[in-house]
């Protein structure tokens, strides 16, 4: 699809990956595809080795979660008449899910995904560095700025009305 291997790009994969219940997943529906296997198939793998997945390796979405995904378009084909929610696997079960799907083909693709978790993380982490210099920044020229926006309100407001008249008191003339 994508490189030179002919296995799909780290990007492609990326793109997969979704942030559900604060936690980076893949759906079994885009995992099945990168494998090359249908859902079912690969379901089934996961339900004959359940004591592999524990829940910080795979969750069953809720069916609101599962609508919230099909509202937001995230999902990029049609499911069909799907009846129960995805399945949802953390890097870890990704990880777990080459050993219960046995052949070469899913290692392969197995370590094509880790990369991409591997550069989701060297993303976000440099987008909180990002973040905390321009944090830092603004402290230091929170200050300086101050000084000058106080003067362009000082500027901006409206002449007072306690000053007289030049010229005249408003008092009776004797």
């Amino acid at each position: 699809m994508g490189n030179t291997s002919g296995l799909v790009t780290v990007d492609e994969i990326a793109e997969t990956i979704l942030l559900i219940r604060g936690q980076k997943v893949m759906l079994d529906v885009d995992l099945a595809q990168l494998y090359g296997v249908e859902t079912r198939v690969l379901v089934q793998a996961v339900r004959r080795n359940e004591d592999r997945f524990p829940e910080d390796f795979m969750f069953q979405l809720t069916k609101a979660e599962f609508n919230d995904l099909r509202s937001q378009a995230v999902i990029s084909r049609s499911w069909g008449g799907r009846r129960y929610p995805p399945y949802a696997f953390t890097e870890q079960g990704v990880a777990m899910l080459s050993s219960v799907l046995r052949s070469a083909e899913a290692a392969k693709i197995n370590v094509e995904i880790m990369r991409a978790f591997v550069k989701l993380r060297e993303l976000l982490a440099t987008n909180r560095e990002l973040a905390g210099r321009l944090d830092e920044l603004e402290q230091k020229y929170d200050a300086q700025f101050k000084i000058i926006i106080d003067a362009i309100h000082e500027l901006m407001a409206p002449p007072s009305q306690t000053k007289g008249s030049i010229g005249f008191r408003g008092g009776k003339r004797s």
